[in-house]
């Protein structure tokens, strides 16, 4: 069995998603790109303690990390947000598949 490695793809261009509701982006961390399988960060964890989240008795985080186009007057290329990102609760269900053989027309 072959080991696949993945590398980072260099025309890789960082888009941000634009949702129907806008929220304000929670930066918590930046770093940067060592080598191509690896990025070296640092992270705030002042800015994470409202964004625990509980799941079967763990908790954890979700994070975005980016990387950006061209490094910041730091030096860093990657940026680290909070994943705020909550799946719309009014979204229509989806029917009920009909499994019978009978054709609706």
């Amino acid at each position: 069995m072959t080991k696949k490695e993945w590398q980072w793809m260099p025309d890789y261009k960082q888009k941000q998603i634009t949702m129907s509701k806008k929220e304000e982006t929670i930066y918590c961390g930046s770093g940067k790109v060592m080598n191509p399988k690896w990025l070296k960060v640092t992270i705030n964890p002042s800015k994470l303690a409202d964004y625990i989240q509980e799941y079967n008795g763990n908790k954890f985080i979700k994070l975005n990390i980016n990387l950006k186009d061209e490094p910041d007057q730091y030096g860093k290329d990657v940026s680290i947000s909070v994943d705020t990102w909550k799946p719309d609760t009014e979204a229509p269900k989806a029917e009920a598949s009909n499994t019978s053989n009978d054709l609706p027309f």
